[in-house]
């Protein structure tokens, strides 16, 4: 596949939402066209066609992530705080339901397509909760033994989580709900974001030591490693391009990195954003690419996310113009 013409790629706009509140996860409802925004006990929803906020989803202490069910019309949000999930209509974004009971902190979450179960990925609980919407209620437990990151379903029944402290990659059976294999990302450390290119069963995780790890999904075979930016907390895979996006909060850019074929991959552009930028989702109409930021106030204490000025967070817009 020829590489695209990622090197116009540039922040096209910033939409300044402010307000307090740290962030984590974005995603993106391609129906409607709607960005959902983590902003700590709340979600924010912007029409990114209007370029403007629309909505709010309240009560979401320590929203991590944003799944969306298009066939039921719903969205779930991870509240880290609570140990639950707010479940809200797609279409008027009315909060219509609370699952309680998820492992502690949960973080990513997802819908799995395969088996119609939401998970949430718990940080602390370093475990999976399996939830059925059908009544809104935790009906399994997977354990990983290690603390996840972000996850990925291939809507075939296989689910795929990061384990952030052993670098490794867990291939959960989502019919059976038991972990099925656990591969090492080679030198790859505190691995966070993952994405996955369906078609060639390639899956992508950003990790700490600025390298990007390719993984066969079904062998488990680490296919290639390419160098990317710092402080990345996400990942994304444009199908219809064939590149793969890295977004780098601590040296506030994205690495463009270009699929050959599925085993060979070129970083193919460095996207400058700025620093904090660390998570982003991709808009597959436009090729675009939504990312929380906010301006820093000083350098990050260890451990910690750095202090951010008052009412800076804003949502970046990168793509051609």
């Amino acid at each position: 596949m020829a590489a695209p013409q990622v090197a116009d790629y540039r922040v096209l706009s910033q939409l300044k939402l402010g307000g307090p509140g740290g962030w984590d996860y974005l995603n993106f409802d391609a129906q409607r066209r709607h960005l959902f925004v983590s902003r700590g006990d709340r979600v924010e929803v912007v029409d990114v066609d209007q370029n403007k906020r629309i909505g709010t989803i309240p009560g979401t202490a320590g929203v991590h992530g944003i799944a969306i069910d298009q066939d039921a019309h719903r969205g779930y949000t991870s509240n880290g705080q609570t140990a639950s999930v707010t479940v809200f209509d797609l279409d008027t974004l009315a909060v219509v339901g609370t699952v309680n009971g998820t492992g502690e902190k949960p973080d990513a979450i997802l819908y799995d397509s395969a088996s119609k179960h939401v998970m949430t990925f718990n940080g602390k609980g370093q475990s999976v909760s399996v939830i059925d919407p059908s009544h809104n209620a935790v009906v399994a437990t997977v354990p990983l033994g290690d603390k996840p990151e972000f996850a990925v379903s291939d809507g075939k029944g296989n689910v795929y989580v990061n384990l952030e402290g052993t670098a490794k990659l867990a291939k959960i059976d989502a019919k059976t709900n038991k972990v099925v294999a656990t591969w090492s990302l080679g030198s790859c450390e505190s691995p966070s974001g993952l994405a996955m290119d369906m078609t060639h069963r390639r899956l992508f995780s950003v990790c700490d030591n600025k390298q990007m790890a390719v993984v066969d999904a079904d062998s488990g075979k680490l296919v290639a490693s390419v160098a990317i930016g710092e402080g990345p907390d996400a990942v994304v895979f444009d199908e219809g391009t064939g590149m793969v996006f890295s977004s780098n909060g601590e040296s506030g850019d994205i690495t463009a990195v270009h699929q050959a074929d599925a085993d060979h991959y070129s970083v193919a552009a460095t996207i400058p954003t700025q620093p904090s930028a660390r998570t982003m989702t991709l808009d597959p109409k436009l090729h675009r690419l939504y990312l929380s930021a906010a301006t820093l106030a000083g350098p990050a204490q260890e451990g910690h996310h750095p202090a951010i000025k008052p009412d800076s967070f804003t949502v970046l817009t990168v793509g051609k113009p």
